[in-house]
């Protein structure tokens, strides 16, 4: 619920997908960015506004690439937070996602 907050009282928070193109394509928090950790680099990262901060997440408990992404992007001089439990604790509280498997949620269908 933090960050569905955050999403809705500051637009200075930016959702950044940090798994595969595939996984991302499947199914992701909407208005989220895809960014696979593996991608970052300064070249990849340019077109990125430093004076937002970027939630990084992937599928869950078991995932480690919002992880592995929040520590490269922080490298790379971005303000930078992590969403524990990833997407699968997105959707557990009963929040919406998009994609071509998408989950409809019980708790709003996101304007974010």
């Amino acid at each position: 619920s933090d960050l569905y907050n955050a999403f809705e009282e500051n637009t200075e928070y930016i959702a950044l997908d940090t798994r595969q193109s595939f996984g991302f394509e499947k199914e992701h928090i909407p208005t989220a960015i895809n960014l696979p950790h593996k991608e970052m680099t300064l070249e990849s990262t340019n077109h990125l506004d430093k004076a937002k901060t970027y939630v990084c997440y992937c599928d869950g408990i078991g995932c480690n690439a919002s992880t592995k992404g929040a520590l490269k992007m922080t490298k790379l001089g971005f303000k930078v937070k992590e969403l524990i439990g990833g997407l699968a604790w997105w959707k557990f509280d009963g929040y919406a996602t998009q994609g071509t498997k998408p989950s409809k949620g019980t708790i709003f269908e996101c304007a974010c």
